[in-house]
């Protein structure tokens, strides 16, 4: 049995993250001023710089040290320990034991998603406005 650690890769962090968020790589890669092959070596990298780790994180609405902590196999048995709690502290119906309700939690998400979603549609807007200007002076 191999008991060797897998390496702290923050590009693939980055991605599965972004993945999360529902947002392109193209549209991270907007944000961030640069281009979608750029965000794809970022994504490929096992390191990046702070200051670019610092922006991405700014973008993606996490700090730079949630991405560097990410673990999906935590997140996954953080739900499932809950969800497993919940049971077996029950007596025949469900308990409510537990304060945290996933639902909640689910629904954070969903708003973080759609705020991001408001602040990427705004800058396509104002993108959209600029070259309407520019072609305006033509």
């Amino acid at each position: 049995m191999n008991t060797a650690t897998k390496p702290n890769h923050i590009g693939r962090k980055i991605s599965r993250i972004r993945e999360l968020r529902g947002m392109k790589q193209e549209a991270l890669a907007m944000e961030l001023g640069i281009s979608q092959q750029s965000v794809s070596l970022i994504e490929q990298s096992e390191t990046i710089e702070d200051d670019k780790l610092e922006q991405v994180a700014k973008v993606l609405g996490v700090t730079a040290e949630a991405i560097k902590n990410f673990s999906e196999e935590k997140a996954i048995n953080y739900f499932n320990n809950v969800y497993d709690n919940d049971f077996s502290n029950s007596t025949g119906a469900l308990a409510q034991s537990s304060t945290f309700n996933p639902l909640d939690r689910l629904m954070e998400a969903v708003d973080e998603n759609k705020k991001l979603y408001e602040r990427l549609l705004a800058a396509e807007k104002e993108k959209v406005s600029y070259l309407e200007k520019l072609l305006d002076k033509k």
